[in-house]
Formats: C-alpha cells, sequence, structure tokens
C-alpha cells in the first residue's frame, strides 16, 4: 500500500510556511517521542496523515490555528 500506516516514516511540508518538516516516523502511542521524530498515530499530526498518500494535502488543527500540510514522501 502507498498510504501512511503506522511503521511508515513520512516527510512533509508546511504549505503555509513553505518549510519542510524533517522526518517522522509514525508509531503507536507508546513508542511516541517526537524529539527522536516518532509520532503517535493519535497524535494530530498522525490522525491528519493516517491513511493518506504522497501529493496529499491534510489540515492539521493546532492550538494557533489550522496548519496545511503536503505529503512528500513515504517510507516503509
Amino acid at each position: 500500500s502507498d498510504k501512511i500506516s503506522i511503521g511508515c516514516r513520512v516527510v512533509v511540508t508546511n504549505l503555509d510556511n513553505g518549510k519542510q518538516l524533517p522526518e517522522y516516523t509514525i508509531v503507536g502511542s507508546q513508542e511516541a517521542n517526537p524529539v527522536q521524530g516518532r509520532i503517535s498515530d493519535e497524535s494530530p499530526l498522525g490522525k491528519a496523515l493516517y491513511g493518506h498518500g504522497v501529493g496529499d494535502t491534510v489540515v492539521v488543527e493546532a492550538p494557533d490555528g489550522a496548519i496545511t500540510y503536503r505529503i512528500v514522501a513515504i517510507d516503509r
């Protein structure tokens, strides 16, 4: 499958400021460690990305407002 699921490494670009984020690995909530680039599938970003593919745009609700991301790459 070419869709994001647990174990995938993902690269996204913030479309609001044009910056590419560091690579993140989608993990279960017990393994999450954002400092090490491991985000939970239950986090706002993890939930938004889950099930989407390269080129898709997702919106994440953040405390400061909605942030729009484009999925640049997925690796298993």
